[in-house]
């Protein structure tokens, strides 16, 4: 469900929304760029999720070992 928000920006700043998003687009790149900030819950639940399962961590896990094997080399 969506719900409509008004807000007050620099006249400037929304021509230049205007131009490089295009009309019609600006609600959602707003939202886009906002999400991140205010939905920290879902991201959390998602990488429990993903640590939920087994075969996804057991494969995780040996790539990063691999990987750890090709560094050992570097100079610090």
């Amino acid at each position: 469900m969506q719900k409509k928000l008004t807000i007050s920006i620099d006249e400037q700043v929304y021509e230049g929304l205007y131009e490089v998003i295009g009309p019609r687009r600006i609600s959602r790149f707003i939202e886009d760029l906002v999400r991140p900030y205010v939905l920290n819950a879902e991201l959390e639940a998602a990488y429990e999720q993903m640590a939920q399962d087994e075969s996804r961590e057991a494969d995780a896990l040996e790539w990063a070992e691999a990987t750890l094997g090709d560094i050992s080399d570097e100079p610090w």
